[in-house]
């Protein structure tokens, strides 16, 4: 096993790692850019090395500095987490030029899945089933309007190089098509330095389903289940679960064995994940594959008692997996919320600044993966992701109820966050019976916004002395928790002092 691995990634990603590392007697190394000097991975880590300015191009992204820093602090490995290098092919090749190990998949294998087309290109000559369209990227137009045709409209154009939504278009008719391929092409540019655009066919109000897998490089591979990934917007998840209601045994084992596939196919190892679209008939179609852990780890280690953290860091160093498919058991269901410094009242701007209080929620079946604590400052510079709050129960009810439970607890002050988003989710019957897709946020976002649309000028003029109520209280000191005079007038001294430290 290793002795001691750099961790180059930032957040509570790093946090989590570097836990699992120390849980293991490895010495854990962090890297940070200027503006994250005081961040949480950086306190928690038994060294930390600065490796420049606040642009993640002169920071995180920099692999001549990480490598720099894992040489000078004699690390044996590098874990890249997820985002900035993570699925970057070169950074894994100049891992094993230094004579250092990449916590992750071969480089050829990134290269493979990293590619949409390629990975659509093998999958075709694996005979793993997937979304109808083109297995290359688009000459031209031209081409682009005849595969259009021959598959059908609606049709989604994607960018072949990337993922979160960038790149992506919905094209309803072929008139539309010309400026949604320019459309695409440009941004696919800008966010991944290749314009190269594909087809799918377009499938109505799917299922966002995914498979993690775990492989050894000894050739032993297996899947732990699956992921409900269909509450997203603009094509990111907000919410995950383990496991998905929709899916019996009988399908969770089909897909589980085309994702083995997948990364035989592709000379897999280490973790990843198979995503799959999956409609009502339960039929179900490769989309991508994520070569990397997952943001949603959490929710299968919870449903499997697996650390999938721990196992990542034994597959690199050379060791077999402890266990076969048939060992692997589902108990239990687990829900996870996406807690972003964002406001959801301003079409989700970004809100960076200091979190002035912060009171995170706790109690049974209650994880809080966080990377920010009272007092930090949220940067600009990066995805505003906070922590990952994620509530595990025997059924899916009760952890919806625990989750509720937690999101009442949870405060964050100084900046806006997407709490209330979650919280008008959670309550939704809709996502309560599980009746959910890929379209069910936005179409709950639009309820509300015309449900505000319609307000009658009474109603607006009421909320709008409703706030200016609000703002004069919270300017003197006030907040709405706080008990009424009559109110205070019936409880014990006791009581009252302990309401007013708190509130202080």
């Amino acid at each position: 096993m290793f002795k001691k691995i750099l961790i180059a990634n930032r957040g509570e990603i790093a946090l989590r790692i570097i836990r699992a590392c120390h849980e293991m007697g490895i010495a854990a190394v962090a890297v940070y850019s200027e503006v994250d000097r005081a961040a949480l991975h950086v306190r928690h880590a038994d060294e930390a090395y600065l490796l420049g300015p606040a642009a993640a191009r002169e920071s995180y992204l920099n692999i001549e500095k990480v490598l720099e820093v894992a040489h000078r602090a004699g690390a044996e490995a590098i874990h890249p987490g997820y985002g900035f290098l993570s699925e970057n092919p070169a950074f894994a090749r100049a891992c094993q030029s230094a004579g250092v190990k990449f916590i992750g998949p071969p480089a050829s294998a990134m290269e493979m899945m990293g590619s949409k087309t390629r990975a659509r290109q093998a999958m075709e000559k694996a005979g793993v089933p997937r979304v109808p369209g083109s297995t290359k990227g688009l000459a031209d137009l031209d081409e682009a309007i005849c595969v259009a045709r021959a598959v059908g409209f609606p049709v989604m154009l994607k960018a072949a190089a990337g993922g979160g939504g960038k790149g992506m278009r919905l094209v309803h008719e072929e008139s539309e098509l010309r400026p949604a391929y320019d459309g695409a092409r440009s941004e696919a540019q800008r966010a991944f330095g290749s314009d190269e655009v594909y087809i799918e066919k377009y499938i109505r109000d799917p299922r966002h389903i995914e498979v993690q897998l775990l492989a050894d490089e000894h050739g032993n591979a297996v899947y732990l289940g699956e992921r409900e990934c269909s509450v997203q917007r603009r094509h990111q998840k907000v919410i995950e679960e383990a496991p998905s209601a929709v899916v019996d045994d009988e399908m969770r084992a089909r897909m589980g064995e085309v994702a083995v596939k997948v990364a035989h196919t592709s000379g897999y190892t280490n973790a990843g994940t198979v995503e799959f679209l999956a409609d009502n008939e339960k039929n179900f179609y490769f989309l991508e594959m994520n070569t990397r852990l997952q943001v949603e780890h959490p929710v299968t280690e919870l449903v499997t008692g697996l650390d999938l953290v721990h196992l990542q860091l034994r597959i690199a160093a050379g060791e077999k997996l402890p266990f076969t498919q048939e060992q692997v058991k589902l108990r239990g269901h687990a829900i996870e919320c996406r807690i972003y410094a964002e406001d959801p009242e301003n079409n989700f701007f970004p809100s960076p600044g200091e979190i002035t209080r912060l009171i995170t929620p706790a109690g049974p079946g209650i994880r809080e993966d966080s990377g920010v604590y009272e007092g930090w400052t949220v940067p600009l510079d990066y995805d505003p992701l906070l922590s990952k709050l994620i509530a595990y129960a025997p059924t899916r009810q009760m952890a919806v109820a625990r989750m509720q439970r937690a999101l009442g607890e949870y405060f964050i002050g100084g900046i806006r966050s997407n709490l209330s988003l979650f919280r008008r989710i959670l309550a939704d019957e809709r996502f309560r019976a599980a009746q959910i897709d890929t379209g069910y946020l936005d179409r709950l976002l639009t309820e509300r916004e015309n449900t505000t649309s319609q307000l009658s000028p009474q109603s607006e003029q009421m909320a709008a002395l409703a706030a200016a109520l609000y703002a004069s209280r919270a300017a003197g000191g006030r907040c709405d928790d706080r008990p009424s005079s009559s109110d205070a007038d019936q409880q014990s001294a006791w009581k009252r002092a302990g309401r007013e430290e708190a509130l202080r």
